[in-house]
C-alpha cells in the first residue's frame, strides 16, 4: 500500500492579473509576468519588484490582493518614481513631458509617430512609406520582396535562341 500525497490545492491563485488592457498571467514569476507587458522589460520588472517589497521568483497569482493592488499602482505610475532615462518616452514631441508608456499606449504613440514622420516626409518617414529598411541595414542583398534573385540564365538563352530562330528565316 502506497501512501498518497495530499495535491496542493491553490484555491487564492489568481490566474489572471489585469494591468491596463492586458490580462498577464498569474502562474509565472512576478518577473517573467510583468515582462509580457508591452512597455515592460525584466529590467523595469526587476524594479517594480523591489520597489513593491516583492521576491520576483514569487508566483504572481498567489500574493495578497493589496500586494497585487500595489505592483499594479506601481506599474502605473513607473514614470515618477525611476529617474528621467530610464523611461521609454523622452521629451514628447508634443508635450515636451517624459512619460513611460505601457500596453496599448504604446503602440498608439509609436503609430502616431510613424505618422507624423511619414507626413513631414523625413527619410524615416519615405522608407516606412515605401516599405524599405528603415534602421540602416542592408538592402543590397537582403529585404528583397520579389522571388527573382540575380540573372535567370535560362530565359535569356530561350529569348537568343527564339532571336536567332527570326533571323533564320
Amino acid at each position: 500500500m502506497s501512501e498518497e500525497e495530499p495535491e496542493t490545492q491553490d484555491d487564492d491563485l489568481q490566474y489572471f492579473v489585469r494591468i491596463g488592457q492586458t490580462d498577464l498571467d498569474g502562474t509565472k514569476s512576478v518577473e517573467r509576468s510583468l515582462s509580457e507587458l508591452n512597455g515592460v522589460g525584466r529590467r523595469t520588472a526587476r524594479i517594480i519588484a523591489e520597489e513593491a517589497g516583492v521576491d520576483r521568483t514569487a508566483t504572481f497569482g498567489a500574493l495578497d490582493e493589496d500586494v497585487i493592488d500595489e505592483v499594479v499602482t506601481l506599474v502605473e505610475n513607473y514614470a515618477a518614481e525611476v529617474p528621467d532615462w530610464l523611461n521609454n518616452r523622452q521629451n514628447d514631441f508634443y508635450s515636451g513631458e517624459t512619460t513611460h508608456e505601457i500596453g496599448n499606449d504604446l503602440q498608439l504613440t509609436r503609430q502616431h509617430d510613424i505618422n507624423r514622420m511619414k507626413m513631414i516626409d523625413s527619410y524615416r518617414g519615405v522608407r516606412h512609406k515605401r516599405g524599405q529598411k528603415v534602421r540602416g541595414q542592408r538592402t543590397k542583398s537582403t529585404g528583397r520582396t520579389e522571388g527573382t534573385i540575380g540573372v535567370n540564365v535560362e530565359e535569356i538563352r530561350e529569348e537568343q535562341a527564339e532571336a536567332a530562330e527570326e533571323d533564320d528565316e
